[in-house]
């Protein structure tokens, strides 16, 4: 049910004569199909009724803001072993951080081995992610699985985590997943009705690239995008597009970077292949350029970032809805670990974004014309609880699901800044940019953890998203 249906007639009058925990009053309340002059109360975890004049105990005058169900960040890797090093946000600095932009949930991911098992994975994460302050999902990395170990996938499943993650690149360390062993595990995956993520670049043609460069090309930043192109994105989606199509598996194909990319997905869906796909702030706003500055080597990243005619395809697949939703693959790393050391090859992929998502989309998308208002929650929220079985709690503002709330101002202007993020990182890759909006408060299941620019949460106040199959 949507805002429309619970503002109505003699439901409104019965909830006026309550007295909610909290109120969010004369805010202009978004959703996918509108934005309305509303209040919302809060009773518990809980939104319990949306309409006008509602009573609290306590209130927040809205006025002049916009209400943004509380963004899902369906895509980050928080203390994630990567080049001999970690991302440097761990699961408590890096939830503050996206709870200052908005963010109510993240799924992150396992780390997966040949050593170890996806149920082992899981455990061993669910310690790591203990200090959240907000909520939190896993997806499960499958690494080194072989045919034999199908009841991996249910087990996981009974520990609360339905969608796993395949690479079909990175051979060298172990994490890509052969076509063949691909299709046997979508295959049980399609039985349970889970989700398949894919990283999507072609390994074969990776590996004969890097073979044919000089060693002037391999200490050179911008052969990043000559070695992994949007040829290799296509191709490898193109391939998934057809395990998903013969085996029925729902599969999503993670940060989708490019028109070769975006087309490929679309070809696999008219095959008859249960594609989403996302694609991440990086990849609408930022272009292989960027590899040509000074300090270049800070925007290394996989995929690499692609071309401002790519940009267009992919604004334009945000308001045609072939693309899903967008994510971060938050993967911050300070200066000092991405340290040149003499060729793109050697250095940690992955850039800081938690905090930055909604800012940056509703800036570049909705402040310039690319994108409406009302595409905000569904890329933000309402995607990504659809896709990963969420949106029986989260992703929406209606009653009975989570008081994930952000109130976010569209009127501020800002100039982003690495010094007064709260990432741990020392860089942004959007340094300097002047932004138009920003969110000024967070509620988490009904609890105030962000207020004028002070964290009121507290560490360990996440909780696990235990997702169920649909």
């Amino acid at each position: 049910m949507q805002l429309g249906i619970f503002a109505s007639g003699v439901q409104k009058g019965c909830w006026d004569k309550l007295m909610h925990d909290l109120v969010i009053q004369n805010g202009t309340v978004v959703t996918s199909l509108s934005a309305q002059r509303r209040d919302i109360g809060v009773t518990g975890t809980t939104i319990a009724a949306i309409g006008h004049n509602l009573e609290g105990r306590r209130t927040i005058d809205a006025s002049g803001l916009l209400v943004f169900p509380g963004v899902i960040d369906a895509h980050t890797h928080m203390n994630l072993p990567v080049a001999g090093t970690r991302s440097s946000d761990d699961f408590f600095t890096g939830t503050v951080a996206a709870a200052y932009g908005g963010v109510t949930s993240i799924i992150d991911f396992t780390v997966g081995s040949r050593e170890s098992s996806i149920p082992l994975d899981i455990d061993r994460r669910l310690d790591d992610l203990q200090p959240a302050v907000i909520d939190v999902g896993l997806h499960a990395e499958v690494i080194g699985w072989t045919p034999g170990a199908s009841a991996q996938f249910a087990e996981a499943v009974r520990l609360g985590v339905t969608s796993f993650k395949f690479f079909t690149a990175y051979e060298s360390s172990g994490r890509r997943t052969l076509p063949a062993v691909m299709r046997k595990a979508f295959q049980h995956l399609a039985d349970l009705d889970c989700v398949a993520l894919v990283h999507c670049e072609d390994e074969e043609l990776i590996r004969s690239i890097m073979a044919s460069l000089s060693p002037e090309q391999l200490a050179d930043m911008a052969s990043l995008a000559v070695a992994r192109p949007d040829l290799c994105e296509g191709t490898a989606i193109s391939q998934v597009g057809r395990v998903a199509v013969e085996t029925g598996c729902r599969t999503h194909i993670v940060h989708v970077s490019s028109a070769k990319g975006l087309a490929a997905v679309q070809e696999a869906r008219k095959a008859g292949g249960r594609l989403t796909a996302e694609t991440c702030p990086q990849y609408l706003a930022l272009a292989s350029d960027s590899y040509e500055r000074m300090d270049g080597h800070l925007f290394s990243a996989s995929p690499a970032l692609r071309t401002q005619a790519d940009q267009a395809v992919l604004w334009k697949g945000l308001r045609d809805r072939t693309l899903d939703f967008v994510a971060t693959d938050h993967c911050p790393f300070t200066r000092e670990q991405k340290d040149w050391r003499g060729t793109f090859a050697d250095l940690p992929y992955g850039l800081p974004g938690v905090e930055t998502l909604l800012p940056l989309l509703y800036s570049e998308g909705v402040g310039k014309g690319r994108l409406a208002v009302t595409d905000i929650p569904r890329l933000l929220a309402e995607g990504p609880a659809r896709t990963y079985g969420l949106d029986r709690r989260k992703g929406a503002i209606e009653l009975g699901r989570d008081a994930d709330l952000v109130l976010f101002d569209p009127s501020i202007e800002w100039e982003l800044s690495a010094t007064f993020l709260h990432m741990r990182t020392d860089f942004s890759p959007y340094e300097g940019w002047r932004i138009t909006g920003k969110p000024v408060t967070t509620i988490s299941r009904g609890e105030i953890i962000v207020q004028n620019d002070e964290f009121t949460g507290h560490e360990g106040r996440g909780e696990f998203l235990f997702r169920q199959r649909a």
